[in-house]
């Protein structure tokens, strides 16, 4: 019960990081450091087993970094960019 509480804490000060949900290949990175995006918009294109997967902010905010460059290989939960 401890750590649920932790996470969203530590979370919001260091704003929201936006993992990969499955292992795969950046095929485009739709938003650049300093935009604006809101809860739910496409922020990164994923191909993974043939198929584009479009990763969405979970929340509205800032581009404050991101993580990978086209063509990169990802990992399941591996960052991708964070928002602030």
């Amino acid at each position: 019960p401890a750590s649920p509480p932790a996470s969203p804490k530590a979370a919001s000060g260091a704003g929201q990081q936006v993992v990969a949900p499955l292992p795969g290949v950046v095929l485009n990175i739709l938003v650049n450091v300093g935009d604006k995006v809101s809860a739910g918009q496409t922020v990164i294109i994923l191909e993974a087993m043939k198929m584009e997967n479009e990763i969405a902010a979970p929340v509205s905010g800032t581009v404050s970094s991101l993580l990978v460059s086209k063509g990169q290989s990802v990992s399941t939960n591996e960052a991708l960019l964070t928002i602030e």
